[in-house]
């Protein structure tokens, strides 16, 4: 059985997006290539942590038996920072930035001059906006675990704020080109982040928040309601029952033109030219026994219907061959329509019995003497019944 380790959101996407692709991360622990706007975005990231650390005043935690742990300290004044350290300077953020710089996954070196430039510019404004509009961090880079239903679940947040009412905004920076209040909203990433916070801190979940470093726009929304984060608890139920059934088969689509392990995979990986000619051989083959297959089945099928009509206008249901007896049979099903029988069954006091709303279902009850007669005809004036004939060969019978 794989393992059961707590789900984060990349990997709970990584298994919808294809399970096997998952199995070469997570379970063979397989290395990517390096890409850049990944790099890039660590090291924002990284510099946006230590940036914004010296302002955090821890909030309320939960414990275990559902109690809390550490009082919040006073807020300092907006102007300055309430942490233990002193607040970055300009040229201490810069400083940081040339030292957590990363080369990984650029293509050329203009490549990654152009995101060393962006990355420095964008930190700046950044920080310009910082020292004017402090902000009232809870905590940064905040590692959180839960039990969320039965599926343990694990994140790394970038920010969680104190909002003006007293409760918490989840931020998570995005380096992205674009983003927009719609990707705030349908974020299951965010979604995934109440629930952690929820389950760590005291003080309620206010907003969410995807902030676009670009823009400098914090693109907020409500927290999800419990119909949303339902179905997403669902969704992740989905993804740790794969993992358990080790259904690790590839999902082949739009996301295989970047995936790194392409040569590991069965969709791709190519056949050696020592098995090149076996192969061909058994696949032509069996595109020769496809084609003669849908001939058959044509043939078949005018054949029978043939018979059929034979066997209508004799008053028969057995035709006789040199070898054996073709025998008619008859198939019946009935259809009941759930808008025409629940609405009889709720007036007589009934509905309970329909349970699932088989056809099956219905046919028990048209058999039961106990349901009032006029319940029963009622039921079954709303069925539409269906016949198929179909050809069964019995060798045993002998032909004449």
């Amino acid at each position: 059985m794989a393992s059961s380790a707590p789900l984060s959101y990349s990997s709970a996407r990584a298994f919808q997006e294809c399970p096997l692709r998952w199995k070469f991360l997570y379970i063979d622990r397989l290395p990517e290539t390096p890409r850049s706007y990944f790099t890039f975005g660590r090291v924002v990231h990284s510099v946006l942590e230590e940036l914004v650390r010296p302002y955090v005043v821890p909030g309320t935690r939960r414990t275990r038996e559902g109690e809390s742990q550490r009082t919040l300290d006073e807020w300092g004044s907006r102007g300055g920072a309430s942490g233990g350290r002193p607040p970055l300077t300009r040229e201490d953020l810069l400083a940081l930035y040339d030292r957590a710089w990363l080369s990984d996954g650029y293509a050329s070196a203009e490549e990654e001059e152009r995101y060393r430039t962006l990355g420095r510019d964008l930190l700046l404004r950044y920080y310009q906006r910082l020292v004017r509009e402090p902000p009232r961090p809870v905590a940064v880079e905040e590692h959180l675990e839960a039990d969320w239903e039965g599926i343990p679940i694990h994140g790394y947040i970038d920010r969680i704020d104190r909002t003006p009412d007293g409760g918490l905004e989840v931020v998570d920076y995005k380096t992205s080109r674009e983003l927009g209040r719609a990707e705030a909203r349908d974020s299951d990433q965010l979604s995934l982040y109440q629930v952690l916070v929820a389950s760590n801190y005291t003080e309620p979940v206010e907003r969410l928040t995807l902030y676009h470093l670009r823009s400098l726009t914090p693109h907020r929304t409500p927290p999800r309601s419990p119909e949303s984060l339902s179905e997403l608890n669902a969704r992740l139920g989905s993804v740790v029952d794969g993992i358990r059934a080790e259904a690790f088969e590839p999902t082949p689509g739009p996301q295989c033109t970047r995936c790194d392990f392409r040569s590991r995979c069965p969709e791709f990986r190519e056949v050696s030219p020592e098995e090149t000619g076996r192969l061909r051989t058994l696949v032509d083959r069996f595109e020769d026994l496809r084609r003669e297959e849908h001939r058959l089945e044509g043939e078949l099928r005018r054949t029978a219907e043939e018979m059929h009509r034979a066997a209508e206008d004799l008053g028969v249901h057995r035709l006789p061959g040199s070898r054996g007896v073709a025998v008619r049979r008859k198939e019946e099903t009935w259809q009941y329509p759930p808008t025409a029988i629940r609405p009889v069954l709720e007036a007589a006091g009934l509905a309970e019995r329909l349970g699932p709303g088989t056809s099956e279902d219905v046919r028990r009850i048209l058999r039961d003497p106990g349901v009032p007669a006029e319940v029963r005809r009622r039921l079954s004036e709303s069925g539409s019944r269906r016949v198929r004939w179909y050809w069964e060969l019995d060798s045993e019978a002998g032909g004449t």
